[in-house]
């Protein structure tokens, strides 16, 4: 089973969290310090981080941007008693990959672990093409007019699924089923910042050229992977 890292400094919630992991088979270490995680992380990468956002020496906003920058493909789920959305926002968009609120739901828990270890299916392994997109499920990389785009797990998984159905509308219920849990708990804005993220990054591999892949909102239901690039899609 994957090694998993706790990070949190209260003994009594880290030693729930462990043991809940230990039942489910998991490896797992426990640090109670930021600087600690960091370099857990760089002498034995984990293949999930969870990180409560409140630590003793460093903020966990930013523990999380040092892991990430350390681990692009880490799982990084943080744990928080922050409730108010800008919070949760800028954790996601400092690289976490999920998160929970305290206190934690020792079941969630373990469904959101197994929810995010468990691989994507391939499908046939054949390459998806939408206009100038390419998405090799085989290698897990895509690319934009022949440039490489880097994308994070959960992000590649996102623009895969949407890719799959290009030019078709998928529900933000699909997506959260498909790409996170079947079993689905609480907020879907983690989907939100995944989507603005992927745009960035499709963006930034083209430099601002115009034949760019779209993802369009649709307001009330979910997004649309575009099969072209016209002036309602930029809309």
């Amino acid at each position: 089973m994957p090694a998993l890292l706790v990070v949190e400094d209260d003994e009594v919630i880290s030693a729930a969290l462990a043991a809940a992991l230990h039942g489910q088979g998991h490896s797992v270490r426990v640090e109670r310090t930021g600087a600690g995680a960091v370099a857990s992380c760089g002498a034995d990468p984990p293949a999930l981080v969870l990180l409560d956002l409140g630590l003793p020496d460093l903020d966990g906003v930013e523990v999380c941007r040092r892991i990430r920058a350390l681990l692009p493909d880490v799982v990084i789920v943080v744990l928080t008693a922050r409730t108010e959305e800008i919070d949760v926002v800028v954790a996601l968009d400092a690289g976490a990959d999920d998160y929970l609120t305290k206190p934690v739901r020792l079941a969630e828990l373990q469904a959101r672990v197994r929810a995010h270890l468990r691989r994507a299916p391939a499908g046939d392994g054949g390459e998806l093409r939408v206009g100038a997109l390419r998405v090799d499920p085989a290698a897990r990389r895509v690319a934009v007019a022949g440039r490489e785009v880097p994308l994070r797990t959960k992000e590649y998984e996102l623009l895969e699924r949407l890719a799959r159905d290009a030019g078709r509308a998928v529900s933000r219920e699909t997506l959260m089923r498909d790409v996170w849990d079947a079993h689905w708990f609480g907020s879907t804005k983690t989907l939100d910042v995944h989507v603005a993220a992927v745009r960035r990054r499709l963006a930034d591999a083209v430099d601002g050229d115009p034949g760019a892949p779209v993802i369009t909102t649709l307001r009330g239901h979910g997004y649309r992977l575009e099969l072209s690039v016209d002036d309602d899609a930029r809309r």
